[in-house]
């Protein structure tokens, strides 16, 4: 690993920060807002509708965000986000005072749309790295996650009742001031803005990047490694309620689950830089697998535990992998709309899933649930073993 003297380390541990302060911020808000959709909307049945819209706007910024970020610089850019993901997140503190779910709803598109800023961060690291470097630097960010998986839910459970006798008002305080604090670490990231020559300069069309094998193996990864995990994160705690599971048992699955999301960052870079990303990939698309078979095989809490921290280490490698590879479909010129249309297919997914999961699971079971994710999972499978056998193994 480079020095700590290295400018590109130095803008790794300032991104890194960020990322964490912005994933607890969204741990957070993951933990209270289907409970605060329950309290305030007028139906039940809308109750997860505030958090699905999050999804929607998290996909609908990513690329705007990124081309943003092409015209006035990483920091600037990224700080715009953090601003907009406080108003979202005062919105909704004020909306809980007053009872007003249509303006909640606001709030939670608000922070949804901060989020298609924060998810950048890492494409922030991968762009000043070194070609050797850019694997661990896109992991080492994305590890910020660990300080959002054990202290989210935690701020979560403390400010709850902070502005008792009215719940989650709090927590949507505390969450706007976690994300304002990231603020004093982005004044220090030192990316260069993007002259108004390579502005002017945007090279091939999407149309003809899009069809590289690599950019389609790449996103196909990262689509069904996100996809799916959304759509299995969000079903278990209904699941295992279902199952007579308390709450808190659900909640410390998940807790684990993001564990599992995050915690392999530390070494993942390192990973593909000595097996190669592919064989990582592949090695993620197997964890998806054991996952499904768990689930299949009981409801024990055991179970459920094991199989959804597999689908955080499932998700880290297909994720962080194929975030790697898809930095070898692009030149300079070409990076904003790459990572923009990039994040915008990953999201897309990742919003079917949130909307879908909840009607599937209460139509199908959970058993019919995951055993319907097994084809897309050997489509990816089937599709980095054809890369594989087609190109000199990547290493990155």
């Amino acid at each position: 690993m480079p020095s700590v003297r290295d400018p590109a380390v130095r803008n790794v541990i300032l991104l890194a920060i960020c990322q964490a302060l912005a994933m607890t911020g969204m741990t957070m808000n993951m933990t209270v807002t289907a409970l605060t959709g329950h309290e305030l909307s007028p139906d039940p049945a809308w109750a997860t509708l505030p958090l699905s819209l999050q999804f929607m706007a998290t996909m609908m910024t990513t690329m705007p965000a990124s081309l943003y970020m092409r015209r006035v610089g990483r920091r600037l850019g990224f700080a715009t986000g953090v601003m907009i993901g406080v108003a979202g997140a005062t919105t909704a503190a004020l909306s809980i005072l007053n009872g007003n779910f249509v303006t909640f709803c606001l709030g939670s598109m608000l922070i949804g749309a901060f989020q298609g800023f924060a998810v950048l961060y890492r494409y922030a690291a991968a762009d000043t790295a070194s070609e050797a470097f850019r694997p661990r630097a896109i992991s080492l960010v994305l590890a910020g996650g660990v300080v959002a998986a054990l202290s989210g839910p935690e701020l979560a459970k403390w400010s709850h009742d902070l502005m008792a006798p009215i719940p989650f008002a709090g927590s949507f305080i505390v969450i706007a001031i976690v994300q304002s604090i990231s603020l004093i670490f982005l004044f220090f990231v030192q990316i260069p803005t993007p002259t108004a020559a390579e502005r002017a300069h945007s090279g091939r069309p999407l149309s003809e990047i899009v069809r590289q094998p690599v950019f389609l193996v790449a996103i196909l990864g990262a689509m069904v490694g996100y996809g799916s995990m959304t759509f299995l994160m969000s079903a278990t705690p209904l699941a295992m309620v279902a199952c007579g599971f308390e709450f808190e048992d659900a909640a410390f699955v998940i807790q684990w689950h993001a564990v599992g999301m995050f915690l392999p960052s530390f070494f993942t870079g390192s990973l593909i830089q000595r097996f190669g990303v592919i064989r990582i990939m592949l090695a993620g698309a197997m964890a998806y697998l054991a996952c499904i078979a768990i689930n299949v095989s009981g409801i024990e809490l055991l179970q459920f535990f094991s199989a959804l921290v597999l689908l955080g280490v499932g998700w880290n490698f297909l994720f962080i992998g194929g975030t790697t590879l898809l930095t070898q479909a692009y030149r300079s010129e070409e990076r904003a709309k790459v990572q923009g249309l990039g994040d915008f297919l990953v999201f897309t997914s990742s919003t079917i899933a949130a909307f879908s999961s909840g009607a599937l699971n209460h139509a199908i079971g959970w058993q019919a649930l995951n055993l319907g994710l097994v084809p897309l999972v050997a489509i990816v499978t089937g599709a980095l073993l054809w890369y594989r056998a087609r190109q000199v193994p990547v290493t990155a």
